[in-house]
């Protein structure tokens, strides 16, 4: 793989954020973490065991001053720089009937799911630019590819990234950049795990009838780990990589083919 000078990967405290950071610390790739929540961020930083390797960085990608802010202090920070990897993976996703979404919780989760994506990509942009190589790795999801019932702004945020990727795609084909979507199914992380709750609290299931829900729509009859979500943004960042871009790539166990 090619020397990779800094990564930064959004909405890395915890789930798949966090796995990447520690494939990505594992192969020797500065990474920054940024988030919104200082304590997770530090406890995700200590348990990479790789101090010279990283570093946190307070960011709500929602609000184009703080991205520009946070991805400055990114790039200046001793032993990091230019950035050469951008994994766009902060996101939101609450649940609720159509006609119950209020205007301020559909704002919100495109504030985050999509604005953010447009905010930290510009950031990095130029950079790359200047360097010819770039991997701007989005994370969307299945709910980029196809519609879930209940979740119609995170659905729609997510069908933006997607478009958003594929149309960058093709503005820095010869720039020595690429730009993919990864589209996980449903994946065990503390968001799928809060949604799990939050049905269970409003209709009694039990958390496996919940869950059974949840892992039916996977052929394979199960949840993606977060790993697995993680080994594919790897694979992305690898020179050999290159001819790679404008792609969703679903990893869902055969739920998207």
């Amino acid at each position: 793989m090619k020397k990779l000078s800094h990564a930064v990967v959004t909405g890395a405290g915890t789930g798949i954020g966090a796995a990447v950071s520690q494939l990505l610390v594992k192969h020797n790739i500065p990474v920054t973490l940024m988030g919104r929540r200082k304590e997770v961020l530090d406890s995700t930083a200590d348990k990479l065991g790789q101090p010279e390797l990283v570093q946190t960085i307070v960011c709500d990608v929602s609000c184009e001053k703080n991205v520009h802010r946070a991805f400055s202090l990114a790039a200046d920070a001793e032993g990091f720089g230019t950035v050469d990897v951008l994994v766009n993976n902060a996101g939101i996703a609450p649940s609720a009937p159509f006609d119950k979404l209020t205007f301020e919780d559909w704002n919100a989760v495109i504030e985050v799911n999509l604005h953010g994506v447009f905010h930290c990509t510009q950031a990095v942009l130029p950079g790359m630019r200047g360097k010819k190589f770039g991997r701007i790795i989005n994370i969307a999801s299945t709910a980029a590819q196809r519609g879930y019932a209940y979740v119609s702004a995170y659905c729609a945020a997510k069908h933006g990234v997607l478009g958003l990727s594929r149309a960058l795609a093709l503005e820095t084909a010869q720039q020595g950049i690429t730009v993919n979507a990864v589209c996980p199914g449903f994946t065990d992380t503390s968001i799928v795990r809060s949604s799990v709750a939050s049905i269970q609290q409003k209709t009694g299931r039990s958390e496996a009838e919940v869950l059974a829900e949840f892992t039916r729509v996977n052929p394979q009859g199960r949840l993606v780990l977060p790993e697995e979500v993680a080994n594919v943004v790897l694979w992305l960042c690898a020179e050999e990589s290159s001819a790679i871009t404008g792609q969703a790539i679903s990893v869902s166990g055969g739920e998207v083919m």
